[in-house]
């Protein structure tokens, strides 16, 4: 049924809506996608959302975040939300630019859902808690802290008068939103759940745990109505079809598997990852093309009625590098600084300034790079002595309130040998 559909939506399309995209320009894996019928928006670990013509030929990028970006969502035509690391909601105005900030949250924020009707705004935080926060008037509205462990996934239900939370405790919950109370437990897995996908006019609810488990429910009973667990695991992305026709499943191995909703029957199954994860999946408008993003700093869309023998996850990262085959200050880089910080002065997004001519630089005088004010306001340089007081005692104690996450290296002779390292191939600053 779905093969069918698709062949006539690509003859009635306009010959590059079914192409292979990608979207190239993050400097970090990409962790979420959410596509409208106009643009895409994707959230990275580089700190940043990328907003972008659903062509790729343009991008905006959104820089507010203090940490990795976790989960984006489309609000409306003029308005994204986002929830990072940094434990942060935020609600970017795209004519401006400019966001405003929900905070509240003390743990990571990993998944937001949104009731049009209500003009309301869920996150799911690994805190344990579901914050819900108005639209109109950017304040908190309340709080459910009933699950036993992080939660990764919600979705409203009922016009925004439910909501269904997946969390590590391996439950799906129902709330009623008003009262914040439990209505019932939907779900008990007995592993971690990361994801949920629900067509209420259908009746079901998709959801995919730490298992593998990737499994269909009854909304009404919670029945089982199809178990589509394969020998992979876990399940770290699901997506809906505009339709309702399909979804897609994403793993922890690199494949993506979509289903027909008609049956729960599998129409196609594929390594879109030679290594890594598929993180993120979201459907095309037209529904002719998958997004899917991984261990890559971009993300890519396949169309879904042919095989471009593409994966991802082919790009050489330093830091899945064999630690054998490098001398220990590499070794430490890798481990520590690579996937923030660039070594060479290209101007690549990352999370972290380039260390290009680190030595000798005053802290938070990169040009180009949005320092936090911790940094703005510091008063030294970069030598042997604070690079290694950083990693002796860690960010959070050497530049307390700046965007590194937490570091630290406790043999004094790892601290020399990274040094040496950076020393070696960041090159002195220009006096």
């Amino acid at each position: 049924m779905i093969l069918r559909t698709l062949s006539l939506l690509l003859l009635a399309l306009p010959a590059h809506a079914a192409d292979f995209l990608t979207l190239e320009g993050h400097g970090g894996p990409v962790k979420s996608i959410d596509v409208s019928d106009t643009h895409v928006v994707t959230a990275s670990f580089d700190y940043s959302v990328g907003f972008w013509s659903l062509d790729g030929g343009e991008v905006r990028w959104l820089e507010g975040h203090r940490a990795g970006v976790n989960t984006v969502l489309h609000i409306t035509g003029n308005r994204v939300a986002s929830g990072g690391d940094d434990f942060a909601v935020r609600l970017w105005d795209l004519r401006t630019g400019v966001s405003a900030e929900f905070a509240g949250h003390q743990g990571k924020v990993m998944d937001l859902a949104v009731s049009k009707e209500r003009d309301l705004l869920a996150s799911a935080s690994w805190d344990g808690t579901i914050r819900f926060w108005s639209l109109l008037a950017g304040t908190e509205e309340g709080v459910i802290d009933g699950h036993d462990g992080n939660v990764n996934a919600v979705v409203f239900a009922s016009g925004g008068d439910a909501l269904y939370s997946a969390s590590y405790d391996g439950t799906i919950r129902e709330w009623d939103v008003d009262t914040l109370s439990e209505k019932r437990v939907l779900a008990r897995h007995g592993f971690g759940i990361n994801t949920l996908l629900i067509d209420e006019a259908a009746g079901w609810l998709a959801y995919g745990a730490l298992d593998g488990g990737t499994r269909i429910l009854d909304l009404e009973t919670g029945a089982q109505l199809a178990d589509l667990t394969l020998d992979r695991r876990p399940i770290l992305a699901m997506a809906r079809s505009p339709d309702g026709n399909s979804i897609a499943v994403g793993d922890g191995e690199g494949y993506i598997m979509v289903v027909e909703t008609d049956g729960w029957t599998v129409e196609r199954d594929f390594r879109a990852a030679r290594r890594g994860p598929v993180w993120a999946l979201a459907y095309d408008p037209t529904q002719a093309r998958v997004f899917a993003a991984g261990i890559d700093d971009a993300a890519y869309a396949w169309p879904l009625e042919s095989d471009t023998g593409f994966q991802m996850g082919t790009t050489e990262r330093s830091f899945l590098e064999d630690p054998a085959t490098m001398e220990n200050g590499e070794r430490q880089f890798n481990r520590k600084c690579s996937i923030c910080h660039t070594l060479t002065p290209d101007g690549a997004r990352r999370a972290g300034p380039s260390l290009h001519g680190l030595f000798g630089r005053r802290a938070g005088t990169l040009e180009g790079y949005k320092y936090s004010s911790a940094l703005l306001d510091a008063d030294f340089e970069w030598t042997d002595e604070t690079v290694d007081k950083l990693f002796e005692i860690g960010p959070d104690h050497f530049t307390p309130g700046s965007k590194m996450p937490m570091q630290r290296i406790a043999k004094r002779e790892d601290r020399a040998d990274l040094i040496r390292f950076l020393r070696q191939a960041t090159g002195e600053h220009a006096q």
